[in-house]
């Protein structure tokens, strides 16, 4: 169901450091964008010290995810999740969907709102950012690869490996959604 103000973008960011500065600079460029925190995001943003200045933002307070009911009443053309864990992506994969972000993917492909995501382990060894301006290395699992692999199938879906990409299938959807209002 189509609301009938303009549609907005929906973005959930997990409890993962990878990226987060370089999302949150995506953010910043946006407009009618409203954050969802996990409870995890809420002490990372923390923890690296990083502010946040968007329209609403929704944390994961209640035990039955309520902020997922704006997709019923169609406020969103898209879903980001960006960073999203491995264990984000491997709930997602199994259909789980025990708190706010996973309840948000789940909704999201249930009313026909595209997600794009941005998955953290994407390769056998990476880069990442950790608190107190460390970078370390990181050597994803194998069955964190092969959740990447399985949700990059799913329908609705678009998986990014790196900022670029994100930034130009976000660019991509916004077009797309004002060509449909």
């Amino acid at each position: 169901m189509k609301s009938a103000s303009k549609q907005r973008l929906a973005w959930a960011i997990t409890g993962s450091g990878h990226y987060l500065k370089e999302c949150l600079d995506i953010i910043h460029t946006l407009d009618d964008v409203d954050l969802f925190l996990s409870k995890a995001a809420a002490e990372v943003l923390q923890q690296y010290g990083y502010k946040h200045n968007v329209g609403k933002v929704y944390q994961d307070k209640t035990a039955s995810s309520v902020p997922v009911e704006l997709f019923y009443e169609g406020k969103y053309h898209t879903l980001v999740i960006a960073p999203a864990t491995s264990n984000t992506i491997a709930k997602m994969v199994c259909g789980i969907s025990d708190n706010l972000v996973t309840n948000l993917y789940a909704q999201a492909g249930k009313t026909c709102v595209p997600s794009i995501i941005f998955a953290c382990d994407t390769a056998p060894e990476l880069e990442s950012d950790a608190p107190r301006n460390h970078v370390v290395k990181v050597y994803p699992r194998s069955i964190d690869l092969e959740n990447v692999a399985k949700i990059k199938t799913y329908e609705a879906t678009t998986v990014v490996e790196d900022m670029q990409s994100l930034n130009d299938s976000i660019q991509a959807r916004l077009k797309a959604s004002l060509a449909l209002s």
